[in-house]
């Protein structure tokens, strides 16, 4: 089944393969989530299944919230999210999605808000070179100009200025899947994911597969046996 999870990020960690290289790891607390509604496309227009993870106190539940929760015999979510599905796929009410729609070695998408930073300078927050640090300069981090004043006499829209960073929704894509623990709905991906410790995430399967690493010392060897073979053989010269 390659529908998706959300889960929690616990914190990052190294493992071992086998090949005793040692890579970083984030360990994530996915599921189990329920299915707390089905969409069609006969009746909403596309596929869909919405999931919710993590408990809520009922006294934080709205009524009509409440409402479609006790109807499906399931306790309050904190997490609601859809997740796109395909028309083959079954699902029910109430069902129970754990860790274990994944495998180890699958490559995965995950979905999370990255830590917010407050508001920031343009050093920072776009990689500002800055100004002299000597030679009477008074403008070290300052932002300087920000346009001129006949033509176009306003200030370019988009123009990098100093604001408020972090906190916005990032997708880091192709994470391969090291290792599940079904028993305590543990998944540990390969890499770093958005987000501070206990952040909420979407993962879902890899929509874009990543292509094979070839190493560049194979590419640039194959090239020379090319050049070899379609060079023309010269004749020995007769003394």
């Amino acid at each position: 089944m390659s529908v998706g999870i959300l889960g929690k990020k616990i914190g990052m960690s190294q493992v071992f393969r086998d090949d005793g290289r040692v890579i970083p790891v984030t360990v994530i607390e996915a599921g189990p989530c329920n299915i707390l509604q089905i969409k069609t496309k006969a009746k909403d227009g596309y596929d869909a299944v919405q999931i919710g993870f993590g408990e809520k106190k009922e006294k934080n539940v709205s009524k009509p919230d409440m409402g479609k929760f006790k109807k499906i015999n399931v306790t309050p979510k904190r997490f609601v999210r859809e997740i796109k599905t395909s028309p083959d796929q079954k699902f029910e009410l109430g069902q129970q999605l754990k860790v274990d729609v994944f495998a180890a070695g699958d490559a995965v998408d995950i979905v999370g808000t990255s830590i917010g930073k407050g508001f920031q300078g343009g050093m920072k927050r776009w990689h500002w070179k800055g100004g002299n640090k000597t030679h009477g300069s008074t403008s070290h981090r300052r932002v300087g100009s920000i346009g001129s004043s006949t033509t176009p006499g306003r200030v370019i829209r988009g123009h990098h200025m100093p604001g408020r960073m972090g906190g916005d929704t990032v997708t880091v894509q192709n994470l391969e899947v090291v290792k599940i623990d079904a028993e305590n709905n543990l998944l540990v991906v390969e890499g770093a994911v958005p987000g501070a410790t206990n952040g909420l995430l979407i993962i879902e399967k890899a929509k874009k597969r990543a292509k094979a690493k070839i190493p560049q010392l194979v590419l640039t060897m194959e090239k020379k046996d090319k050049k070899k073979e379609a060079a023309p053989k010269k004749e020995a010269k007769k003394k």
